[in-house]
């Protein structure tokens, strides 16, 4: 278990919100914190302290006026930690090596795989042919509708019909080197991990062939971690966004950097 740290960037600005509050529709979010620095100097401290596979997140979809001004902040974390950072927002076969270019260990990909609701299974290949399985994370970010656990795409506002399971990741396990796995209904409320989430996570990571997870929504406290390391047997990485001080909460950076 490995802390991964996390550059989200919406609207131009890095910033930490409530992710289910994401839409398109003006640009909206509810918003956590907004940093007076840009993404570079995350990257940088990030670099600085030998933090591997964090994440650099495009908030805005392409057609946001905002658009340009997130996707070159995201640049200039790339340039400032080349191969430390992986890339996310709006991720297609045909955009990824951009990113790969441009300095990112890998490329995060949701919503380019899942459309109309269902897996797309040609995109998954030609995503790996593309660029290689090695380059390749995919995000599996779910909410919870009655008891079941669904994966959303476009930003965490449309729901898909794929539930997430153990058989599932192990399927999709074969086209990708990692998953990210945010738990949307907790996230960016620092009110406590998904344990049922979690503990799905912790189950898959324990089996033979397992790619390596990281889990992302609702840890506010050290407690919260290592309830997590727990629920997920030590076997899932995890990163931490509104809740450390870094973005404005009270849970220390330096503290959460050494855990291991």
């Amino acid at each position: 278990m490995r802390f991964r740290p996390c550059i989200d960037i919406h609207n131009g600005q890095v910033k930490q919100i409530v992710g289910g509050s994401l839409t398109d529709r003006n640009d909206h979010a509810k918003e956590n914190f907004i940093s007076v620095h840009n993404a570079g100097y995350y990257a940088r401290l990030y670099k600085k302290d030998g933090l591997q596979g964090g994440h650099v997140i495009l908030l805005n979809p392409p057609s946001s006026a905002y658009y340009e001004q997130t996707k070159s902040q995201v640049m200039d974390a790339l340039s400032a930690y080349p191969g430390g950072l992986q890339a996310g927002g709006g991720i297609t076969a045909e955009n990824a090596s951009v990113y790969l270019d441009a300095g990112a260990s890998h490329v995060i990909v949701t919503s380019y795989v899942f459309r109309e609701g269902r897996i797309r299974w040609e995109h998954m290949k030609r995503l790996m042919q593309t660029i290689g399985k090695e380059h390749v994370v995919i995000d599996l970010s779910c909410r919870k509708k009655k008891d079941t656990y669904y994966i959303v795409t476009d930003r965490w506002q449309n729901f898909t019909e794929v539930e997430l399971s153990e058989e599932i990741l192990k399927e999709i396990a074969l086209y990708c080197d990692e998953f990210l796995i945010h738990g949307v209904d907790v996230e960016g409320k620092a009110s406590g991990i998904d344990e049922t989430l979690a503990a799905v996570m912790g189950n898959y990571a324990s089996g033979e062939g397992a790619v390596p997870v990281t889990y992302a929504g609702g840890i506010g406290s050290i407690e919260d971690i290592e309830r997590f390391r727990i629920v997920t047997k030590g076997l899932v990485d995890f990163t931490v966004g509104s809740a450390l001080d870094l973005f404005g909460g009270t849970l220390h950076y330096n503290d959460v950097r050494k855990m291991k």
